[in-house]
């Protein structure tokens, strides 16, 4: 790929280079042994007792006959046991899968059939989600289980506790392959996204080190788990890099959960989506008291974040939203507010390292000002997909990744989100951003969640549709509807308003929090 534009000395990351031996085993070289970096919900663990585990778990896969670039498949909780299977493969040159640990079994037989992984890591609460398809995946051929009753398989714990610590790192190039990310599936079926060495180093320096500002004495939660490409940077790369620490939780975030691990950790740096963070503003109890009062700044992706839930997180909180894009195929954030330069209701400006542009539908660049879809380059683009040409083709154009998202870029430099490519519509002949409409709605007092799809009248003509969730305790009415219809009419164009008003108890979203329009539609 010719990225010589993007601005990054690629040399900088050596070409023999494995990164679980700058991730992990370089703290203990640099006198971090002690300092501990993981806490889960069952302790504490420094980063030498984290290098212990990392190497058994290299010795396990090894005695289960894995040959370099073999792949297994991960489902497993966050918790201490994530890291040390990511980076115990990484280190052993195998490759780990990340599944999404909320999916049914339908599409474990989907991500599996189509992976074909020799082994499979999965925690026991999961486990059942997995036994009835394990005969129709031939490929796996050990299942190891995280926690205590195997039900007749081997547990990873017992197999670690008869391992030697001692492993040398495998001989890995920063250009291997190694490891895969699953695609959140906000438009159909997850794809597996192949991911280079060298990527981690790029995404915490870029992101991590330049945007975030993340330092060895910061305390990291992100609530996006780490299975998830937002989520594993947040969590397991960026803390990693400077010798920071990580505050892991197992089960699934919500307000309480959420405000609870705040209260106890007293985080520095917390990791959210936008529809968390305005489910946690509903709750009025929610304040700094309640949560962490060490918080420094806060981190936004998965969506857009509407202008409406960053000024109020900012006034209740007193700290920033530094509200960013990325993508499974980029590995984290290329776009980004940042500290002391946020504008709410943008995406902020391009990340140095990365170079953006937005293009129309031949691909040719568009006038700053006019919509177009955004597409990127960067040192930690995705090695493509597995086992899916197509859409390789579609989306890997040179050393570009098409995002898939509309943006105008206003003459300050500054991205507008308007909206995936494949939600946007036209009405009347004119262009509707679902999200511009959703901020819209949000800012009623009533309203906690919405989403906009394009709805053909009798006529066939397409117009806006919204499904709403209302605020707790809020009856649904026909008087309340056609007051949130006149709400968007004073605030934006009159052919942007929607039609018709869809009253429902919750949104259907992917695991990370992407709102799956593709159903609503």
């Amino acid at each position: 790929m010719n990225l010589n534009d993007v601005g990054v000395n690629f040399d900088e990351v050596p070409a023999e280079f494995n990164a679980a031996t700058y991730f992990v085993d370089r703290h203990l070289q640099e006198n971090r042994a002690e300092k501990i970096a993981f806490i889960d919900d069952r302790g504490r663990y420094s980063y030498a007792e984290l290098a212990d585990k990392v190497s058994r778990v290299a010795n396990v896969l090894k005695g289960l006959s894995l040959r370099q670039e073999a792949r297994i498949a991960l489902a497993i909780l966050d918790s201490v046991e994530f890291p040390a299977v990511f980076w115990g493969a990484v280190k052993a040159g195998i490759i780990p899968m990340c599944c999404n640990t909320l999916l049914t079994t339908e599409h474990y037989r989907y991500i599996l059939g189509r992976g074909r992984p020799q082994a499979l890591i999965v925690s026991e609460p999961l486990l059942d989600r997995f036994l009835t398809i394990l005969d129709e995946l031939p490929t796996i051929e050990d299942v190891l289980v995280v926690g205590e009753e195997g039900r007749g398989y081997p547990l990873l714990g017992d197999l670690m506790a008869s391992a030697t610590n001692a492993f040398q790192a495998v001989e890995t190039s920063r250009d291997d392959v190694a490891f895969w990310l699953n695609s959140s599936g906000s438009t159909g079926n997850p794809k597996g996204v192949k991911h280079r060495h060298a990527s981690p180093y790029w995404g915490s320096k870029l992101f991590g080190r330049q945007i975030l500002g993340i330092r060895e004495n910061d305390l990291m939660f992100s609530a996006p788990k780490l299975f998830f490409a937002y989520g594993i940077g947040n969590a397991n790369f960026f803390p990693l890099d400077v010798g920071a620490t990580a505050v892991l939780m197992a089960e699934r975030p919500t307000p309480q959960s959420v405000m609870r691990v705040m209260h106890e950790h007293n985080p520095t740096i917390f990791g959210g989506v936008p529809t968390l963070y305005a489910a946690l503003l509903a709750d009025k109890s929610n304040t700094p008291e309640a949560g962490s009062d060490r918080l420094r700044v806060c981190i936004s992706a998965g969506e857009a974040l509407p202008e409406e839930v960053g000024i109020s997180w900012r006034q209740r909180f007193g700290v920033d939203i530094l509200d960013g894009v990325g993508s499974t195929e980029m590995m984290h954030n290329f776009l980004s507010n940042r500290p002391g330069d946020v504008r709410y209701g943008t995406s902020g400006k391009m990340i140095p390292g990365y170079v953006g542009k937005l293009v129309d539908g031949n691909g040719s660049e568009v006038e700053r000002g006019n919509l177009g879809e955004l597409v990127v380059k960067g040192p930690t683009a995705a090695d493509g997909y597995w086992n899916d040409r197509v859409r390789s083709i579609k989306t890997f154009v040179g050393p570009w990744i098409y995002t898939g998202d509309k943006y105008i870029q206003d003459e300050q430099g500054y991205y507008h989100y308007c909206g995936r490519s494949d939600d946007m519509f036209k009405s009347g002949g004119n262009w509707v951003s679902p999200f511009e409409v959703e901020s819209v709605l949000i800012t009623h007092d009533n309203v906690l969640e919405a989403a906009v799809v394009p709805c053909a009248d009798k006529h066939g003509n397409l117009k806006p549709k919204a499904f709403v969730v209302l605020q707790q305790g809020i009856p649904a009415s026909e008087q309340l509807a056609d007051e949130l219809k006149q709400h968007v009419k004073r605030s934006i164009e009159n052919w942007k308003y929607p039609r018709w008003i869809e009253f429902i108890a919750e949104l259907p979203k992917t695991a990370t929090g992407k709102i799956q329009r593709f159903k609503l539609r």
